[in-house]
């Protein structure tokens, strides 16, 4: 940083002349300068020094606060491009109902009035069928029905919406700490190895090292060769658990289709991001059961009990099929087992924690411990006496729990499936 010994001022006839001598920029610390202009210290500066100039820390009086009327930007979108956002929000929280999301949309109507004679609710159904966003065949039992388009659009809003827009990569992102032969380049250079692949050879550099041994008669070594590092980008499989007990909805809170929305939007993520990954889908009540990833905006809350063993044993064996190394369950719930299969029989307590159901729960986690299946918990209930529970569970498998509400859920699950690195 340069400081300019004087304050210079506008010369009569002005720099038409002046042309910058030398480069780099030198920076001018202008701080505390007034009543001069800045381009008159900059062309000083540099007829002086014959050095190319800019200032930091200056502000210019002479412009002050400029003020101009707002202009919105123009919205170009159609009637039907404007609502179809709106009436995917709505199927979210509908589990797919397309009559149910239609009615909703008329009640807003009345006090939003998106619609009119030149654009009516009829207008939007048969754009709807037009762009193939719903179909004859129902899913819910009658009436109209979603397309796999709609399913894709759902999921994908709720992406843009969870983690914001991400671009499509062509291998696994989960970087490990070490280097090789691997996947992502890095700044690090080496020498040439046998084995090395073609295309890690940086040839401007390796033309350098040759050019330093004369132009007169260029050849290139073995030796003069530098490969570009690269890291290892692990794969993973990972089991994504979602409670649909009858708690996920219990007092006037809706908890379960936050878990949707993060879900979708984590299948989405890993399709774009991480497409060496696999991610399955478990809902578990009474019972557990894989579900498709289709299947997701049609998940509904069950009058069903927590049980949380037969979750954990599903998907503990859906991860053994698999080849990767690198292995995990992610569990989405309120936090409170209240049952298991005993002898072919459900066992149900729905009144605290059954210290019986407790043992089997925190058995099933040290089992997958022992697998080398760690557990990341996402606990979206705030009662203390279920936060220490899950903080045993935690502690049983060794993994991870972060207790947040239904805002910051999406958050913490991007930021635990990017930064799960592990060594193979």
């Amino acid at each position: 940083m340069v400081h300019l010994p004087e304050v210079v001022g506008w010369g009569a006839e002005g720099p038409a002349t002046y042309q910058p001598m030398a480069t780099p920029w030198v920076d001018i610390n202008a701080s505390g300068l007034e009543g001069c202009r800045p381009d008159a210290l900059e062309i000083a500066f540099a007829l002086t020094n014959q050095s190319a100039v800019r200032l930091v820390n200056f502000t210019d009086p002479m412009l002050g606060q400029r003020f101009s009327k707002y202009l919105p930007p123009q919205d170009d979108r159609s009637p039907f491009e404007k609502l179809l956002p709106l009436f995917l929000e709505l199927l979210t929280h509908t589990s797919g109902d397309v009559e149910e999301a239609l009615d909703w949309m008329q009640e807003v109507d009345k006090e939003q009035g998106f619609f009119n004679e030149d654009y009516t609710i009829e207008d939007f159904k048969n754009d709807l069928s037009k762009h193939g966003i719903i179909g004859d065949h129902p899913t819910k039992g009658k009436g109209m029905g979603l397309t796999a388009k709609a399913e894709k659009l759902i999921r994908e809003r709720a992406l843009d919406q969870v983690f914001g827009k991400l671009k499509k990569s062509e291998q696994g992102g989960h970087a490990l700490n070490r280097t090789g032969q691997g996947d992502e380049p890095t700044s690090d250079r080496r020498s040439y190895r046998f084995g090395d692949r073609i295309e890690q050879v940086a040839m401007s550099d390796s033309i350098r090292n040759a050019q330093q041994r004369g132009i007169d008669e260029l050849r290139m070594s073995e030796d003069d060769l530098e490969v570009i590092e690269t890291e290892h980008q692990s794969a993973c499989a990972t089991v994504l658990m979602i409670d649909i007990s009858h708690s996920m909805i219990l007092y006037g809170e809706d908890r379960i289709t936050p878990a949707k929305k993060v879900a979708m939007a984590l299948a989405e993520l890993i399709a774009r991001r991480y497409p060496k990954d696999t991610l399955d889908i478990v809902v578990f009540g009474n019972d557990a059961w894989q579900v498709s990833l289709k299947d997701l905006p049609y998940l509904q809350v069950g009058p069903f009990h927590t049980n949380t063993v037969a979750g954990l044993e599903l998907a503990m064996d859906l991860l053994r099929r698999k080849k990767l190394k690198n292995r995990r369950i992610v569990m989405i719930t309120d936090g409170k087992p209240s049952c298991i299969k005993r002898d072919g029989e459900y066992y149900m307590n729905s009144f605290g924690l059954d210290d019986f159901i407790v043992a089997r729960t925190l058995d099933a986690a040290a089992r997958a411990r022992k697998a080398g299946i760690p557990i990341t918990t996402f606990m979206i209930a705030q009662d203390t006496y279920l936060q220490r529970f899950i903080e045993k569970f935690t502690e049983a498998n060794q993994g991870r729990a972060f207790y947040t509400g239904l805002q910051g859920l999406a958050d913490m699950v991007f930021r635990d499936h990017t930064n799960s690195r592990k060594t193979s």
